[in-house]
């Protein structure tokens, strides 16, 4: 929903290559993820997401209420995992990648949360970052911190965890690809 940190479900095909879900740029359907990264339980949650209007690449980010689990967004498998690698080598931060290369990132290194670098260093490069995210297309004005609230199991109506996606009025877990 724009402008805000709730969320909306809706029922959407999306196209199928060898058999698996991809995202759908033309319609604006993304891939997220989030993995946990703090107790090395491997538990990875996927889904899909509209509204950033990225028309390549993927971008990721460590903050992200509450648990703080990294979570990416992208147009292709190939740079999601991109970002998520370059995070983990930062030991948390945020990232923006394209075609296989870091356009930009602000590492985090403490807990994931907090730059050690100043205010002023910090600010310019988030700044590099919002710029990268806007050449993929991303018309979010902070997609960092849309990201941070996407992964916060507690704001309706779905959310989407390391458990997976979150149906927040049901307090329960829900399948990606609707009802079982």
């Amino acid at each position: 929903m724009p402008g805000q940190i709730i969320t909306k479900k809706v029922m959407r095909e999306v196209p199928l290559s060898e058999g698996q879900a991809v995202p759908s740029i033309e319609e604006d359907i993304l891939k997220i993820a989030v993995i946990e990264r703090h107790h090395g339980t491997g538990n990875v949650g996927v889904g899909f997401v509209q509204g950033f209007g990225m028309k390549k690449g993927a971008l990721g980010s460590t903050v992200a209420h509450d648990s703080h689990n990294l979570v990416v967004v992208g147009t292709n498998d190939r740079d999601l995992l991109k970002t998520v690698e370059a995070i983990r080598r930062m030991n948390g931060g945020l990232a923006v990648v394209s075609c296989g290369k870091i356009l930009a990132s602000l590492p985090l290194p403490i807990a994931g949360l907090m730059a050690d670098i100043s205010v002023a260093e910090a600010h310019r490069k988030l700044e590099t970052l919002q710029r990268a995210a806007r050449r993929l297309g991303c018309v979010l004005p902070d997609p960092f911190m849309t990201l941070s609230f996407l992964a916060l199991p507690v704001i309706p109506e779905l959310k989407i965890t390391d458990q997976g996606l979150v149906d927040v009025n049901q307090f329960k877990i829900v399948p990606v690809f609707g009802e079982n």
